[in-house]
């Protein structure tokens, strides 16, 4: 918690900011955007809370990223492994986030934890990246896999050098869905793991909502998704030379 925002025991507050002058004045009567509190506290809340987020999200898209790719490269060798892996991905997509948490906090070895924040997140990416690479490798087509064949391609070669590079703006797609997904959830996270942009969010909350902390977090974590997002569209682009050709 900020130790500067105070949570009164009787009724609505405005957290005191121990300041008298004009810089102060905003902050005192709650204002919509505070400069001052934002620059003031950059270094100290909202950098630190940024940092921790961006690692929440790395890890839970890498790991998520990591067992859909090889659950999508097993069921498109094996089709039966399909129907029950989209159901079991399916359920868990579909678990609210704060029954998620609850869940997994009685499990021994969870608690209140990052390991539960990042199992629950990795979750809520499994069905969409799972889906989108099992999307992309079907929708090559069989007359490019079979001349890969007739050049004397093995089926390893033919994944490694064909079908991946053809699906990759499939897999592409789903990493950016699950990328903005999983930025938007760990904000929740910080109820079970104290770390994240949800923290100063929950803090302004528990203050009765200080909107510059609760502005300056949320905004932070929409320009965050909002880069993670363009980043990866470069990432498409610069993999996929052919398809920029296409285009010119």
């Amino acid at each position: 918690m900020n130790p500067q925002l105070p949570i009164a025991a009787g009724g609505p507050v405005i957290p005191s900011f121990g300041g008298s002058g004009k810089a102060y004045a905003c902050e005192r009567a709650n204002g919509l955007f505070c400069w001052h509190w934002f620059s003031q506290n950059w270094g100290s809340v909202l950098w630190p809370a940024l940092r921790q987020h961006v690692v929440l999200t790395l890890i839970a898209v890498a790991a998520g990223f990591a067992i859909s790719t090889a659950l999508a490269l097993i069921a498109h060798r094996h089709r039966w492994v399909e129907r029950p892996v989209t159901a079991v991905t399916a359920i868990l997509y579909t678990i609210p986030s704060l029954a998620m948490f609850e869940l997994l906090e009685p499990i021994p070895g969870f608690g209140l934890s990052r390991t539960t924040a990042e199992v629950a997140l990795v979750s809520y990416t499994l069905l969409i990246m799972f889906r989108n690479t099992l999307t992309g490798l079907r929708g090559v087509p069989a007359e490019v896999r079979d001349a890969a064949a007739g050049m004397g391609m093995s089926p390893r070669q033919i994944l490694v050098r064909v079908e991946l590079p053809l699906a990759l703006p499939a897999i592409v797609a789903g990493l950016r869905i699950a990328t903005v997904t999983v930025i938007a959830l760990a904000t929740i996270a910080a109820l079970v793991d104290d770390s994240g942009l949800g923290v100063p969010i929950l803090t302004a909350i528990n203050n009765d909502v200080f909107k510059t902390e609760l502005i300056s977090a949320g905004l932070l974590a929409v320009l965050l998704a909002l880069f993670a997002d363009g980043l990866l569209v470069l990432l498409n682009r610069y993999l996929t030379p052919w398809s920029r050709a296409r285009l010119a």
